[in-house]
């Protein structure tokens, strides 16, 4: 049992919450059951050190079973050296430290992708990690973070992806000078989520969104700058019918990703 809060383990843990650990280690944090269940399901190679109470062990006997399975060892630690590794105000009982895992901007479009997500300058890792989290639920081939948007091993992006990081491809510190000519050259229109574009309902039935797309979301504050705005195939805005001043980002990154999903599962696209 490692118990010791002081001990420079411990402490070497609780460093990856900032960015210069992250980038001078090449790891990140992982905390709760349910994503480091994922991980160990789909990426145990990348599990490093995992770390539980025994009251977590016990009440989730299946993530034991698949550590040892996927021959990763746990280490038991006190509920107070747990508090001191968590970025959390209330931990759940597991951490993991795993290595980064970003993918190639190139190697998104080599596979030749119908559905992407690209994050421009999108800076609130909460939305960013739910933003990935509805593009793997929405099937989408990938998602794409451009060098302006908040890491993507930012302990709330990982605790917001609810483990689906380990689900698809993930690119960060992307140009989106380069993303733009890439998805061209892989016959992939890009489609701004913007307020000032054309009512999505409208462009339902043009056949529009059942082609290859990359979506393209901006700041939140901000939205997308108009220069980068001009790059963008065509803009399309989801409509408001009710009294909301606006719609928060990955709300309607979500309805965005999933009308081109059920567009481009229809009987229609197929034929």
């Amino acid at each position: 049992m490692l118990d010791n809060p002081r001990s420079p383990r411990v402490r070497a843990v609780a460093k990856l919450a900032k960015k210069s650990a992250r980038s001078e280690t090449g790891l990140f944090l992982l905390e709760g059951p349910q994503a480091v269940a994922e991980a160990l399901t789909f990426s145990p190679q990348l599990v490093v050190e995992l770390y539980a109470t025994p009251t977590a062990l016990e009440r989730y006997t299946d993530i034991g079973q698949t550590a040892v399975d996927a021959g990763v060892d746990v280490e038991f630690v006190s509920e107070q050296v747990l508090e001191v590794m968590s970025d959390t105000v209330t931990p759940q009982g597991f951490i993991a430290v795993c290595h980064q895992f970003p993918t190639a901007v190139k190697d998104i479009f080599a596979n030749g992708p119908k559905l992407i997500a690209i994050l421009e300058e999108v800076r609130d890792p909460g939305n960013a990690g739910t933003i990935i989290r509805a593009a793997d639920a929405a099937g989408a081939d990938a998602v794409i973070l451009t060098g302006r948007s908040v890491d993507l091993y930012n302990p709330k992006v990982v605790r917001s992806t609810t483990g689906s990081l380990f689900h698809l491809p993930v690119a960060m510190d992307a140009s989106f000078a380069d993303v733009r000519i890439r998805a061209a050259e892989a016959g992939l229109q890009i489609l701004a989520a913007d307020i000032k574009g054309d009512d999505l309902l409208e462009v339902r039935s043009t056949g529009l969104l059942a082609q290859p797309t990359a979506w393209l979301f901006g700041n939140e504050a901000r939205g997308l700058p108009d220069e980068i705005l001009a790059l963008a195939d065509r803009a399309i805005s989801v409509p408001i019918y009710g009294k909301a001043e606006s719609m928060n980002l990955a709300t309607a990154a979500s309805v965005c990703l999933y009308e081109s999903a059920f567009a481009q599962r229809s009987p229609d696209a197929s034929a």
